[in-house]
Order: C-alpha cells, then sequence, then structure tokens
C-alpha cells in the first residue's frame, strides 16, 4: 500500500443500536475537505473479532484496490467498525487462528482436511466473548454452557432447545428481510414446532458433510462416537448459528439507523462527494439498509453498492415475493442508489449455502418446494438476488452491464472458492479483486 492510500483510510464506529462515535464521526468530517476528496468508499465488516483484524482487513482490501481506480478522482476509505464477534475457532484466510481453547475444533478445517469435531464444551474465553455481545442473554449463555458441559443425553435434547429459544427471546432485536411472514419474526431454528432432536442432527450432519469428524465410539475425551454426543455437537452448532443470526439482525440496526443518517450527514456537509459503499457478509446488510435509513434525495449521493457474499435474504429488494403476498423489506429503494447494485455470490460459500438457510427456516417451511425446500430461505452471497440479471464473473477487462437503480448478479464461484472450514469460502473476500468493480467512474 503507498503511503497516499494509508493516509486516506478512516474510521466509523457504531453501537448495536446504530449510534455513532462522536468523535470518530467528526474526525472523518474534518478530514474529507482537508484531502480534497471527490469520492469515499465505505467497505463494512461482517463478524469480526477485533480492532486489529478490522485494520488488517482494511488495509489489505483498500491496498488491493486502490490501484484500480480512476487516477483523476481523489477517494478516500472508511472502514466500518460495528459489534459483530467471530467464533475464536472460525478461521479467516490468510489471517492466523485466533487463540482458544478449542482451536482446531470443527470450525477449524483447511482444504480437504478432515479433523476431530473437537470438544462439545464452550470454552471459557468464547462464553465471554458471546456474552460481551448479547449482554441480555447472560443468563441462558450460562445455562447453555452448563448444559454442554455435562454428560451429553437424549432426554436432556429438549431443556437444550429451551434454552436457546430463551437465549433467542432475551436478545431479540431487529427486522427480517421479508422472507418471514412477520417483521419481527425470530430465526426459524428456534420455533415452537421444531423437534430437538431432528434441528440438532441436521445441524450435526451438515458438519460431518463439511468433513469434521465425530469419534466412531473409540473413547474420544468428550465421548462424542454415541448418538448423543454427536447431538450435543449439532446443539452447539446451532447456538453458533443461532448467535451469526442475531448478528445479521443487528446488521440491520446499524444500517437503517446508523449508516444512513451519517450518509445524510455527510451529503448535507459535502454536496458533491460521491458515495460508495461495499459489504461482506453482515456488512452487506448495514449497507443495504442503510439506504432505508438515508434521505431520498434525488440525484442520490450513492453511487453504487457492491455486496460480497451477503449474509442475509435475496429476496431483500424483491417487489413481489414468490412464496406469500408481498415484498421484501427493501423493496423499492432502487431508486436511492445513482448507480448499479452489484451482488457477488458463490457456490462455495457453505455458511450461507447450508449453515444460514438452516438456521433461518422453520421445520417443514416450503416442504411443498420439491426442488430446493429451503428456497425460501436462501441467501444473497449463496444464490444471488432472486429474479435480477446474472453472469459470470470474469477476466480482467471484462464489460458488465451494470445500469442504475438496477441489481447485477455476478457469478464468482471460479474466485471466490478458497475453503477453510465448515464456512467454505465465505470469507474469501479478497478472491474476486482484480476484475473491475462498479465502485467508481459512473
Amino acid at each position: 500500500m503507498t503511503d497516499d492510500v494509508a493516509e486516506r483510510i478512516w474510521r466509523l464506529v457504531f453501537d448495536a443500536d446504530g449510534d455513532p462515535d462522536p468523535a470518530v464521526l467528526a474526525d472523518l468530517k474534518s478530514r474529507i475537505p482537508a484531502a480534497g476528496l471527490t469520492d469515499l468508499i465505505i467497505f463494512s465488516h461482517g463478524w469480526n473479532n477485533d480492532e486489529a483484524a478490522a485494520t488488517s482487513l482494511y488495509n489489505r482490501w483498500f491496498g488491493l484496490l486502490a490501484p484500480q481506480l480512476d487516477p483523476a478522482r481523489t477517494v478516500g476509505f472508511v472502514g466500518l467498525r460495528w459489534p459483530s464477534e467471530l467464533w475464536r475457532d472460525e478461521p479467516i484466510p490468510d489471517f492466523p487462528a485466533p487463540a482458544a481453547g478449542d482451536a482446531g475444533g470443527a470450525a477449524a478445517l483447511g482444504d480437504d482436511v478432515e479433523v476431530p469435531a473437537g470438544p462439545v464444551t464452550i470454552d471459557p474465553a468464547q462464553l465471554a466473548d458471546l456474552k460481551d455481545m448479547f449482554p441480555d442473554g447472560k443468563e441462558q449463555l450460562d445455562t447453555i454452557a452448563g448444559l454442554l458441559a455435562a454428560p451429553p443425553s437424549t432426554e436432556r435434547l429438549p431443556e437444550l432447545f429451551v434454552a436457546l429459544r430463551e437465549f433467542s427471546a432475551a436478545t431479540q432485536t431487529g427486522f427480517s428481510d421479508g422472507e418471514a411472514d412477520s417483521p419481527e419474526a425470530g430465526p426459524g431454528m428456534v420455533a415452537t414446532d421444531q423437534d430437538p432432536e431432528k434441528l440438532f442432527t441436521t445441524f450435526a450432519d451438515e458438519l460431518a458433510a463439511a468433513g469434521v469428524e465425530f469419534d466412531d465410539g473409540g473413547g474420544g475425551a468428550a465421548g462424542l462416537g454415541d448418538i448423543a454426543g454427536r447431538l450435543w455437537q449439532g446443539a452447539k452448532e446451532a447456538l453458533r448459528q443461532l448467535s451469526y443470526w442475531k448478528m445479521k439482525n443487528r446488521a440491520g440496526v446499524v444500517g437503517r439507523r446508523g449508516l444512513g443518517p451519517v450518509i445524510d450527514q455527510l451529503h448535507t456537509d459535502f454536496a458533491e462527494l460521491r458515495i460508495h459503499l461495499v459489504g461482506h457478509s453482515f456488512g452487506a446488510r448495514v449497507v443495504s439498509y442503510a439506504i432505508a435509513g438515508m434521505s431520498d434525495v434525488q440525484p442520490s449521493p450513492v453511487k453504487a453498492v457492491t455486496l460480497l457474499q451477503g449474509a442475509y435474504s435475496r429476496f431483500t429488494f424483491t417487489e413481489r415475493l414468490p412464496f406469500r403476498n408481498g415484498a421484501g423489506e427493501l423493496a423499492g429503494m432502487l431508486n436511492r442508489i445513482d448507480g448499479p447494485l452489484t451482488v457477488c455470490f458463490s457456490s462455495h460459500d457453505r455458511a450461507l449455502g447450508t449453515f444460514y438457510p438452516l438456521a433461518s427456516a422453520a421445520a417443514d417451511d416450503d416442504a411443498a418446494a420439491v426442488d430446493d425446500p429451503l428456497f425460501r430461505w436462501r441467501a444473497m452471497g449463496s444464490h444471488g438476488a432472486y429474479s435480477s440479471q446474472t453472469q459470470s464473473l470474469g477476466a480482467t477487462g471484462a464489460v458488465y452491464p451494470f445500469q442504475s437503480g438496477q441489481i447485477l448478479n455476478l457469478d464468482s464461484s471460479a474466485v471466490v472458492a478458497k475453503d477453510d472450514g465448515p464456512s467454505g469460502a465465505h470469507s474469501d473476500t479478497e478472491g474476486g479483486l482484480e476484475p473491475p468493480r462498479p465502485l467508481i467512474g459512473h
């Protein structure tokens, strides 16, 4: 990265309610005119562990992006920070694995390498992380951790499921994307009609399909070879996915109540500044819901929105839903973008292709959809935006039919393919950087 680019990488910080840090926002506002910016790229991370990881991600990503931009423009870069948490045993490509007592377990899987499932207990450091992230659910988290630490028993599955439901209720926030029948609906995985044994079995089976090895009964440390032990592993994975689902909802709050109003402020103070939004994973939901949180100013200061492995419903912008009467939560909002919305998706993203719909779906919902029983719950980052123009991400110099106020899906499976764990290529955020992107030039 050149020194010139490094001097134009700044921050925006939001809390869980979407309130910006006033000192950080004031600092950004002071730097924009001093740098003589014509354009500002705002990028939101998805799951994230700490400030150091966020800083490293943004520095590397902006350093790769900067040489591709129009040299006639002066571009600033902003990396968002908002409260989201990556479990400690979940690897990120090209990042060292974080230290944790259960690292090397179920989520620490590499390319085509089978690893033991690891302990079913929740590591104390991980439990502390979850309590910091969800302070209203501390009591329920202690209950879940205690149940997982006890000898696995099929008789206690209902108790464990109830504890997950109570954690979900205690930490309820945000809103659905329109795929649920109610805007306040919780994740289908904790619906009252779920069968705990079936639910936990499904999660355990998907871990096994991703390469996680369960003990075959040879006397593993946690006795994971028996059915109950396998179900306990499925229950732990259910908690992981439930916590991620909660962070997805929080992302919408941060976008609508936080980033959207900040964009209004920036436009008021710097009327000619062109803003470009980029989001990865839950961060894609942050920048998408920012469109709903900003004023409907024409022409919009937002000139492009680029979504990388978006961890939210592919039906969010849909005008007429194919599975019930109604529209997606952000239907009609594309006119607030004075440029294209680009959705990069990959078939190698297991976090979104497998675990996201399992966490979102209600028991036996859409079972009549024979071709795809999870159709209703598919994500942007695994399948692209519903009923939108789609083409493959091409080589350097490829031409794309970008249109203002229109969605273009780019199948990035050929480049977003680095398989690091049960999440697959979900965190392969650098795989698709070489081809041109609709960030600057409109």
